[in-house]
């Protein structure tokens, strides 16, 4: 247990349901942080009992959406600082040694860093899905969440923030089923979302070509094995579903 006088002037807030079996190697990587506030929807496992086992205030609220669920939960932190992190991410030890740091000198209102996901059995460290920097550090009254509500983004008043060392690691996928699952949800979500732009096949043809040659070549993809071809693969058909669901249902 970190000594209170050790711990960082920060809330980390997460927002979960039913992430139970993930939430406490989450929260365990933080005990520096002064303040933890989970906020839950819908959950039918031990996800509040997890939370609150790891000091957390746990809020519960109907679903809403991304966006207006995190502004929802950012309303329950108290600290200055707030760290937004997801059941499925834990800070590394490199990362906590920078957010100390930084926190520290108080240089910029927020801080990003890169993320590094495991995925079939490896780190993936190339293509599109590193160094995948996020934005999730910031001073509570300089950011809130503005976008679309299915892919809200943290909007930081007086700037992106700065860059710092270490990373996010990110455990996405259990298997390659999650993967497709979690590709079929946002394609549907993008069609949704941009159901007024009109259908090209230019789009269809060339655009998951481009993605593929993208992350695979240009990115260095091949470097991560076979799942890197296959994350550049499956990311390319993704773009090609998404943009295929634009095609007039009346046609």
């Amino acid at each position: 247990m970190t000594d209170a006088a050790d711990q960082l002037p920060i809330s980390v807030m997460v927002i979960a349901s039913n992430e139970g079996h993930q939430l406490g190697r989450c929260l365990g990587a933080v005990p520096w942080a002064r303040e933890i506030v989970v906020m839950i929807n819908d959950c039918t496992d031990n996800t509040a009992e997890v939370a609150a086992a790891h000091g957390a205030r746990v809020v519960e609220q109907p679903w809403t959406n991304f966006r207006d669920q995190k502004n929802a939960a950012l309303e329950f932190v108290t600290q200055p600082w707030v760290l937004n992190l997801d059941a499925d991410e834990v800070v590394s030890d490199a990362l906590a040694t920078s957010i100390h740091r930084f926190v520290r000198d108080a240089s910029a209102p927020a801080a990003r860093f890169a993320r590094r996901s495991w995925f079939m059995g490896r780190w993936i460290t190339h293509g599109d899905w590193y160094p995948d920097r996020v934005t999730r550090l910031f001073q509570r009254e300089m950011g809130r969440w503005g976008g679309t509500a299915a892919h809200g983004a943290l909007e930081i008043d007086g700037g992106a923030g700065t860059t710092i060392a270490g990373d996010l690691l990110h455990y996405p996928y259990g298997t390659i089923d999650d993967n497709l699952r979690k590709m079929i949800a946002y394609t549907t979500s993008y069609a949704e979302e941009h159901q007024d732009r009109p259908f090209r096949l230019v789009d269809v043809l060339t655009r998951p070509t481009w993605r593929f040659f993208r992350a695979y070549c240009l990115k260095r993809g091949f470097l991560d094995g076979f799942p890197g071809f296959f994350i550049a693969w499956s990311t390319a058909y993704m773009v090609f579903v998404k943009y295929a669901k634009l095609y007039p249902k009346g046609s």
